[in-house]
């Protein structure tokens, strides 16, 4: 017999939109727990608007957003912070994205869902944090990545900073916030009281810096991270290099370094002057960069390259396109690509859950709510509304649906 998902039995109420908090409810949807994603009215989280879209349907929405029910609600309505309150009292975990501040004003701050709920986890995810100087400032994922010095070490030295082209952050901080709840979780099951967490983009971009704080503070200045384009500023040979056919990825970290050169043939290369170190294979970058791509020149193809490296376990890979890694069999195999079915848009292609369990290995098949879709199976289900009492509130434009 299969056993219950993980957070089977868990109830989150969810204000969170757009993506580092449906990110981290996401996970959590993948595991069982029943997420309550309530959404303001009348339009609801403004990722449903994003590309790429079908029949009204947001792809992006429906990613992030499967295995939820949505409450869309005039939350300016007084009889909406009602059904909020009685929400609450049922809840495991209230968590929200809006800037500092709105959910205070919304009536749902802290101090107030504890009294309604003692055990209640919050989860509060902000750009900056709850606290701070920047505290009062609003901001995405790019703007976060800017402040944390992460922006200014991407691109190439003499040209602009330049962008990753996905959310890091925004997907990084929903994964910290899941993290955090699963503790918080823990110690309400050991302490019986609940706390607020705050968690935000500006704190999780930080804790990337696996090189650049630490050499920076240690070296008293010395070693300053900066933009070193398609290969590392301070560990060589570490990046992109030209193959027969396109870019090929390698990493000859430290004891790597002389597999590589007997793959290549060039023995002497370990124990030349200006490489025998890491700080000098920096120094001598570009030297030793043309010295690689002359030798990646010699094979066939990239495939070719790439498979003498790794019978010798120098770690290597080809540059693939997004569409190239959609199609790759290790990704399908393991379901980091995963296939969805959705009743608006069919089936497509979304990122797989990303944490496997050995318990729990089956995956719930799950589909996005439309907007308002669970207004009344959630007032009558859960807090034992009336039918008359939803339809005034339908009426009255308290509660919203819509079929999208």
């Amino acid at each position: 017999m299969a056993s219950k998902p993980i957070l089977a039995g868990y109830r989150i109420i969810d204000f969170t939109q757009y993506l580092a908090g449906p990110s981290a409810t996401r996970l959590m949807a993948e595991m069982g727990a029943d997420i309550i994603k309530v959404e303001m009215a009348p339009f609801g989280d403004p990722s449903r608007a994003f590309p790429y879209r079908k029949n009204k349907r947001s792809a992006y929405y429906v990613q992030q957003n499967r295995g939820k029910k949505s409450l869309c609600v005039d939350l300016k309505d007084a009889r909406s912070k009602e059904v909020i309150r009685d929400l609450i009292r049922q809840c495991d975990v209230l968590i929200e994205n809006y800037a500092p501040g709105v959910i205070e004003r919304l009536g749902f701050g802290w101090e107030v869902v504890r009294e309604l709920n003692p055990k209640l986890v919050m989860c509060s995810i902000s750009a900056f944090g709850q606290t701070g100087p920047l505290s009062h400032l609003s901001g995405f994922d790019y703007i976060a990545q800017a402040y944390a010095g992460v922006t200014s070490v991407i691109g190439e030295p003499d040209r602009p900073p330049s962008l990753p082209m996905l959310a890091i952050g925004d997907v990084t901080t929903g994964v910290h916030a899941a993290c955090a709840l699963g503790f918080a979780l823990l110690d309400v099951h050991r302490t019986g009281v609940g706390q607020h967490l705050d968690i935000s983009l500006l704190d999780c971009y930080f804790h990337h810096h696996e090189v650049n704080v630490q050499a920076y503070s240690a070296s008293g200045g010395a070693m300053v991270p900066r933009r070193a384009g398609s290969h590392h500023y301070a560990v060589a040979p570490t990046g992109i290099f030209r193959g027969p056919e396109g870019y090929i990825m390698i990493l000859a970290l430290l004891h790597q370094w002389p597999v590589l050169c007997k793959a290549m043939g060039r023995e002497d290369l370990i124990t030349d002057e200006r490489f025998k170190t890491n700080e000098l294979r920096v120094a001598n970058q570009k030297a030793l960069i043309a010295l690689i791509e002359d030798w990646l020149q010699s094979f066939p193809s990239d495939a070719a390259a790439i498979a003498a490296l790794q019978a010798v376990r120098v770690p290597v890979a080809p540059i693939l396109t997004v569409a190239q890694a959609v199609a790759h069999p290790h990704h399908r195999a393991r379901g980091t690509v995963r296939t969805v079915s959705d009743r608006m848009l069919g089936e497509f292609d979304i990122p797989g859950m990303p944490l496997r369990f050995s318990n729990h290995p089956e995956l719930p098949s799950l589909q996005a709510p439309l907007l308002g879709e669970h207004n009344a199976e959630i007032l009558t289900g859960l807090l034992g509304y009336g039918a008359a009492q939803v339809a005034e509130l339908e009426q009255g434009g308290v509660l919203v649906s819509a079929a999208h």
